[in-house]
């Protein structure tokens, strides 16, 4: 018994000096009173020349709340992968709903729509941390790249320079291009594996986080078209187990060719969700040669806090 518990100190020793190794920044972390830890890493001193660190004082003899502060100034990563491996007290504190409140005040994760009670700071952190769009290529800047199930109707899709002819520009910066059907159905699709992308199975199946989905489309002024959107949630095995579809969306001849905005939002969708299936299309409704069809960009598909 007293060999294991030599190993467990001697292992936990190992794994502090490896972690203060990498991040020497909270060696001697500004503390909210005048005792401040201007030495070492906290319980630990150097021995001799050699800078070796050796546990110097026990972790438990330091309050919670300095380490609170000490911890959250580690990356969210290597606290649930390396820290909680450490020693119970820090666990303890990880484990906290009050520590990952402090860790969303830090990174200004305060400002999230708080509906539900009692909140998960822990995951509220976590969907913070990886919202960004998860459809790739987007508006063409990569021509088809990462885009499925190419269905190319009349003369196929092309990827024009905004505004085109008898288009507007773009009610946002940054976008360049779009998408441009003809004059026969046109689709494309892209699958998102949302484990690969970072989310984990009991999120997925028990907090459920919306999952915010938008398109734009617009017409020629001198053509009509017609849009459609498809969103499914896939199982594992790709089953469905909810959509969202569209009805065809018409814009008449001689419209104005602004852009346009459609949004859905899955909630409760039940548990299992693993991929994504995101697939839009349309074409003119004038029967021209070329691409005079319904132009589509800046598609998104968001995990929301």
């Amino acid at each position: 018994m007293a060999d294991a518990a030599a190993r467990f100190r001697a292992n936990r020793r190992k794994r502090l000096a490896r972690l203060f190794r990498r991040f020497p920044e909270i060696a001697s972390p500004r503390l909210p009173s005048r005792r401040r830890l201007t030495c070492s890493p906290v319980g630990w001193q150097r021995e001799g020349n050699s800078g070796r660190l050796v546990a110097r004082d026990s972790m438990e003899n330091f309050p919670d709340d300095i380490l609170i502060r000490i911890l959250s100034e580690i990356p969210a990563e290597e606290l649930v992968l390396v820290c909680r491996l450490v020693c119970s007290q820090w666990k303890n504190i990880i484990d906290g709903l009050d520590f990952w409140q402090t860790k969303c005040m830090q990174d200004c994760f305060m400002e999230t729509e708080l509906e539900k009670e009692p909140i998960n700071w822990k995951t509220v952190y976590f969907l913070n941390k990886r919202k960004r769009n998860l459809l790739k290529n987007n508006s063409g800047e990569e021509e088809f790249d990462y885009w499925e199930d190419l269905n190319y109707g009349g003369d196929g899709w092309k990827i024009e320079d905004l505004p085109g002819d008898n288009g507007n520009d773009f009610p946002f910066e940054g976008i360049k291009k779009y998408f441009a059907t003809s004059f026969e159905w046109c689709s494309k699709s892209q699958l998102i594996d949302l484990l690969s992308e970072g989310y984990w199975e009991d999120l997925l199946d028990t907090d459920q986080p919306n999952i915010l989905i938008e398109d734009w489309y617009a017409a020629r002024s001198d053509s009509g078209c017609l849009y459609e959107l498809c969103v499914q949630l896939l199982s594992d095995n790709k089953d469905i187990i909810t959509e969202y579809k569209s009805e065809i969306i018409t814009i008449p001849q001689f419209s104005d060719a602004s852009w346009n905005q459609i949004n859905h939002t899955f909630s409760g969708y039940g548990p299992g969700v693993r991929f994504i299936r995101f697939q839009h299309g349309g074409q003119d409704s004038v029967f021209w040669k070329g691409w005079y069809g319904v132009r589509v960009t800046n598609s998104s598909v968001t995990i929301q806090p």
